[in-house]
């Protein structure tokens, strides 16, 4: 069948879904940045043309900024399910570091778009998306606050080392390969012993 014939292309709308164009984007976003990807390479990826996108969506930036609000709003839930209940402060930062390790190395195009495009996000929900990382980062120092009261850790600086310890996360996403020699699992459980390492437990 020509693949130009009415039928053909009514038969390739019925395949795409919303789905599909977000995971199109996801790959375009993270491989050339979100002001480098045209909407017609996203529908170029899909086998479409660029018209029949808005059956999909309403514009390109709001798929960026549903995947950057969606990305920082799990990296938070993530977060507050780790630890949730969990009494010793040394555990909850390993566990703090361990899903978000893990988060960088299972959602590697979500992480790179993230952390390069969030400057291309539009307001009001760039300003919600900061709030909701802040609040991630201050999270991450209270704990390291705490357990230098306590004892627990060594390390007097709580703000740097909660830079640090998020930073070598976000690093996951731009080295880890699922074909690489250690798991996303194992690589996430050694970043939290690093963070432990970092805050100077005790």
């Amino acid at each position: 069948m020509d693949p130009k014939s009415p039928v053909s292309q009514a038969e390739a709308k019925t395949t795409v879904t919303a789905v599909a164009v977000r995971d199109a984007a996801l790959t375009l976003f993270a491989e050339r940045g979100y002001h480098g990807t045209a909407l017609s390479q996203i529908a170029s990826a899909l086998g479409i043309r660029t018209p029949s996108l808005y059956n999909h969506m309403r514009a390109k930036q709001d798929l960026l900024r549903d995947i950057v609000s969606e990305t920082t709003e799990q990296v938070w839930a993530d977060y507050e399910q780790a630890v949730d209940g969990v009494q010793d402060v040394a555990e909850r930062l390993r566990r703090a570091t361990r899903v978000y390790a893990l988060r960088h190395a299972t959602h590697r195009r979500e992480a790179l778009i993230v952390n390069r495009d969030i400057a291309s996000l539009e307001e009001p929900a760039r300003s919600r998306v900061l709030d909701l990382r802040r609040r991630h980062a201050q999270a991450i120092r209270d704990l390291i606050g705490e357990g230098a009261k306590t004892g627990r850790f060594s390390e007097g600086e709580p703000t740097l080392a909660a830079f640090g310890i998020l930073e070598m996360c976000v690093s996951i996403a731009r080295w880890f390969r699922e074909d690489g020699p250690q798991s996303a699992e194992a690589v996430a459980e050694t970043y939290s012993r690093y963070a432990l390492r970092i805050a100077g437990l005790r």
